[in-house]
């Protein structure tokens, strides 16, 4: 009998049928409808849960901590002047006001025998983020989006049968054209892109750290760390785009055919479906293949001598995130970076100054109005949008000695060690995540049209909610730079 490959759009559709019963649901916490916020919210927190549901004589609702923001909200609207909606004109006393008032009840519901895939289509459809799984009179629990990622995450026939037990590069490989699938699959389904690019840098993560161990000997693992940087250490990265990796040597060791080795270790992941990276940053090339001792020396470079990609080449440097081998020696590297530029102002203000690079059409969005026809405006997703936050964010968090890697944890940092306004953090995370979708969506929308692939987003693809979404986006971007230029006296220099 003849055996062939499984395909892999079955796979992912077959996880996605499993039943709703089958994966992670929360056990229904319930409240009365009479009972007081405060009381509500002081057992929330007992519990650590951010929703209940409420009964409330023969109707069942449920509360969210967004229900609260938002009588939070109608209380602070009250106090200013402007009549709150739900309150009829009276004050609304958070310690008095019933759960009833602010918990919604147009909820929405799945049956336990429905497949996680028709959960994803209403969770989209609906815009929600949990469904009540109930059967008849029966409340079985509560389906989280983010406990159903944890599912699909977790599943072993995704994670451990594909990516951890490939005993071959072969195997490796359909495992990797999987991973698309899975992504196109998630996004139909309304799956947030945060959510999506978190799965997804976990199965890259394994899936390089897999391909390392069949390629490179265990001496070579041993005494080395692979790291992926840019977007992919960020965890910001969701389809396939170019590779930026390097390997950092143990001082003192030395391995004949390491050259072969790691110009095989490129080829296999462009096998693999991650494209060759057109600026070289990949540790088939010698300058991102180094002992550590030498690799410091090339960092002075980039941080004080006049190379021009040695700013960009430092910034992708700082996103390096560990995939196998030794991380103390990643960490002996950056330790050199931050020891060398404690309260170095001038260095800070010229790092930060790559973040306006592309600013130069600055009245961008007033132009959006004229298109026509051929003269349509393209908006570049990443030189105009992604980059000038990631780079901000990245220089503020390289400055105040934040480890974390990507760019809304950084904000969250900075934001809770008051190094930048919460406010500007929220929107920028928001931002950002925005972005984010519009590159997923934009890109698969490519691939199935069989164009060339790149950050280019035409305004004709764009429904007038997207179009509303860029321009706010273009405007909180603007308010960082202006931020930017002020904390580092970028006009002065």
């Amino acid at each position: 009998m003849s055996s062939t490959a499984p395909d892999p759009q079955l796979e992912f559709v077959s996880l996605l049928m499993v039943r709703v019963r089958d994966a992670t649901l929360r056990k229904p916490f319930f409240v009365d409808g009479g009972l007081d916020l405060v009381t509500v919210c002081r057992q929330l927190s007992t519990h650590g849960l951010t929703d209940a549901l409420v009964r409330d004589g023969g109707r069942i609702g449920m509360f969210t901590t967004t229900d609260l923001r938002d009588a939070l909200w109608r209380t602070h609207s009250f106090t200013g002047g402007a009549e709150p909606q739900a309150s009829g004109g009276r004050q609304v006393d958070l310690a008095t006001l019933p759960v009833r008032e602010v918990a919604h009840f147009d909820l929405i519901e799945i049956h336990p025998n429905s497949e996680l895939f028709e959960a994803l289509l209403l969770m989209a459809r609906h815009r929600v983020h949990r469904l009540v799984v109930r059967d008849g009179e029966s409340i079985h629990g509560v389906l989280n989006q983010l406990d159903l990622m944890s599912f699909v995450s977790n599943h072993s026939g995704l994670n451990a049968a594909l990516i951890d037990d490939a005993a071959s590069l072969a195997e490796l490989q359909r495992a990797a054209g999987r991973i698309d699938t899975l992504i196109a699959l998630l996004h139909r389904g309304g799956v947030k892109t945060e959510l999506i690019a978190g799965l997804v840098s976990e199965l890259n993560t394994r899936l390089f750290a897999r391909a390392w161990s069949l390629i490179a000997p265990a001496e070579l693992v041993a005494n080395s760390c692979l790291v992926v940087m840019g977007s992919e250490g960020r965890g910001e990265q969701i389809l396939k785009t170019d590779q930026d990796n390097a390997l950092l040597l143990r001082d003192g060791f030395a391995m004949a055919g390491i050259e072969q080795i790691t110009e095989r270790f490129t080829a296999t992941l462009i096998d693999f479906g991650y494209p060759r990276c057109p600026g070289n940053i990949m540790l088939s090339n010698p300058l991102w293949c180094q002992p550590v001792s030498r690799f410091r020396e090339t960092l002075r470079g980039w941080m004080f001598g006049a190379e021009p990609d040695g700013v960009m080449n430092l910034a992708i440097f700082l996103d390096a995130t560990v995939v196998a081998g030794d991380a103390s020696l990643l960490g002996q590297a950056r330790r050199f970076v931050d020891e060398f530029l404690v309260d170095n102002d001038a260095f800070f203000a010229r790092f930060a100054g790559a973040a306006d690079q592309f600013s130069g059409s600055g009245g961008w969005w007033a132009h959006l109005t004229l298109w026509r026809g051929r003269d349509e405006q393209a908006f570049d997703l990443k030189k105009l949008g992604t980059f000038p936050i990631v780079h901000g964010v990245r220089t503020l968090a390289l400055q105040h000695h934040v480890s974390e890697q990507g760019t809304a944890a950084r904000l969250q940092v900075l934001a809770d060690r008051q190094h930048l306004p919460a406010q500007m953090a929220r929107d920028l995370t928001e931002a950002l995540h925005f972005l984010m979708t519009l590159k997923l969506g934009n890109t698969l929308r490519q691939r199935q049209a069989f164009e060339a692939t790149d950050n280019l987003v035409r305004m004709s693809t764009l429904g007038t909610l997207e179009r509303d979404l860029l321009h706010d986006t273009l405007a909180i971007i603007k308010r960082f730079r202006q931020h930017l230029r002020q904390h580092y006296r970028l006009d002065s220099l």
